[in-house]
């Protein structure tokens, strides 16, 4: 069993228990919800590092969910997995911040795979979904069209999306394979240039233009 906990939210019970029977003996499970205000509430108490979330629910659905745990806990990460694969489903749910989406006919060693890459910082999507996110989103985010993004070097920007996605400097520095003080000086640099004073101020820079 890894140590990337993991929390379900999904109004389908049946559904619920089936995956979460599937996924016990990989990841533990902090919790499980069955509607948006308690996801909410549970998601901010037991802070788990990713979230298999539901497109369509009462209460706004898996985007609702998503936009408020963001606001509070930015390094949360989250899986859309639906029925729907329709292109507004996805671009709602990745616009809301979720960092990868995938069908329900997924298998389960698929979806464990899918779980532990978006703990990683991947982006994760079933293969026909990826191209309504490459259609809507591709190219449309250039460097150059943000002043502040413009003033970090390449190796700034790199060290900016990995630490707004909820990881330690030391995982930071065994990605980019540099030292821990390297980054370190590179956050501080980034801290400096964006005129912010920590992290989480950091994340929510970086989610607010969606550049995580």
């Amino acid at each position: 069993m890894t140590d990337i906990k993991l929390f379900l939210v999904d109004d389908h019970k049946l559904f619920l228990t089936g995956v979460q029977t599937e996924l016990s003996e990989q990841f533990p499970i902090v919790g499980t919800a069955g509607d948006v205000d308690d996801a909410i509430a549970s998601i901010r108490s037991t802070q788990p590092d990713v979230v298999l979330v539901d497109v369509h629910m009462p209460g706004g659905g898996g985007v609702t969910v998503i936009r408020n745990v963001l606001e509070t806990h930015p390094e949360i990460q989250f899986l859309a997995l639906s029925v729907s694969d329709s292109p507004e489903d996805v671009i709602a749910m990745i616009r809301a911040g979720a960092r990868g989406y995938v069908t329900k006919s997924i298998s389960p060693s698929e979806l464990a795979d899918a779980v532990r890459r978006v703990a990683e910082g991947d982006a994760v999507f079933s293969p026909r979904l990826a191209g309504f996110v490459l259609d809507a989103f591709g190219g449309s985010i250039s460097p150059a069209s943000d002043p502040e993004l413009d003033q970090l070097t390449p190796r700034e920007k790199e060290v900016l999306r990995l630490i707004a996605r909820g990881l330690a400097y030391k995982q930071v520095a065994r990605k980019l394979s540099i030292s821990i003080k390297t980054v370190e000086t590179h956050v501080s640099s980034v801290l400096r240039k964006l005129q912010l004073s920590s992290r989480h101020e950091l994340a929510r820079w970086a989610s607010d233009r969606r550049i995580v």
